[in-house]
């Protein structure tokens, strides 16, 4: 029995702990997560040691006379205002300058195909699946060449991974846990999320969107290779492509012209 609730109560922490990051930037994201739940946890602690505190110092046998105040003198105020200014420093104002920044030097710093190595690929969402595309020899997307997968994502490692997302229904979210980054897809729009992966194996893709009543069933594979496997895998897909692409079906011709 003892065992029994070891192995329950061991299989429910590791349920409880995120899955591992594979990203080079998903730690931005895990740190303030961290520092967001550490202070919710502190400001937790201390509303328990006042409530509980004063529930115990003027409980009916230690304060046999009752204490009226309205909490309008000047030391209530000021520990009113100290208590607020010190949650909205140290949570509001602090989360979103630390977010701001990692915006700003990092996610919003979008990889250039024209001057380093980038893995294009453009997705479509709709109920209930995710649409990959690959440009071709030609380098171009919406032509014959294109490598298109349902799904199924494959990128290599070490690369950086630029994304143009869209939708073809409702609102769905690109989410990938083991890089930590979503991004919302919306019917006419492009929506654009860059990451790069560091270790090669199969990790989840989810929608964190409710839209519909398969929502549940939206689920896609990342499979991350090292360049070389991630190179036979394109050719290999390039040669299928030519001899697959129909240009007359539509669930394969979805692609749109890339811009910078």
């Amino acid at each position: 029995m003892d065992f029994l609730q070891f192995s329950v109560s061991s299989n429910w922490f590791k349920l409880s702990m995120p899955v591992e990051d594979i990203s080079t930037n998903g730690h931005l994201i895990d740190g303030l997560w961290n520092y967001t739940t550490l202070l919710g946890i502190f400001y937790f602690i201390l509303v328990c040691i006042g409530l509980f505190g004063f529930s115990y110092l003027y409980s009916h046998k230690r304060s046999k006379t009752p204490y009226y105040t309205y909490g309008n003198k000047k030391k209530h105020l000021f520990i009113t205002a100290f208590i607020g200014a010190a949650v909205f420093l140290s949570v509001d104002l602090n989360i979103t300058r630390l977010s701001n920044n990692d915006m700003l030097a990092v996610f919003w710093k979008w990889p250039d195909p024209k001057t380093e190595k980038v893995i294009r690929v453009e997705v479509m969402a709709q109920q209930w699946m995710w649409s990959f595309r690959y440009a071709g020899a030609d380098d171009l997307f919406g032509t014959a060449d294109d490598i298109v997968t349902n799904n199924d994502l494959r990128v290599p490692m070490n690369t950086k991974i630029l994304f143009h997302l869209t939708s073809k229904d409702v609102i769905h979210s690109f989410f990938v846990p083991s890089v930590r980054l979503k991004v919302d897809t919306i019917p006419g729009r492009i929506t654009r999320v860059w990451w790069d992966a560091n270790k090669a194996g199969q990790y989840d893709i989810a929608c964190a969107e409710m839209c519909g009543t398969h929502h549940y069933l939206m689920k896609a594979s990342l499979t991350v290779y090292t360049e070389e496997d991630f190179n036979k895998w394109l050719n290999a897909s390039q040669t299928i492509a030519m001899t697959t692409n129909n240009p007359e079906d539509k669930n394969l011709a979805w692609g749109w012209k890339w811009e910078y």
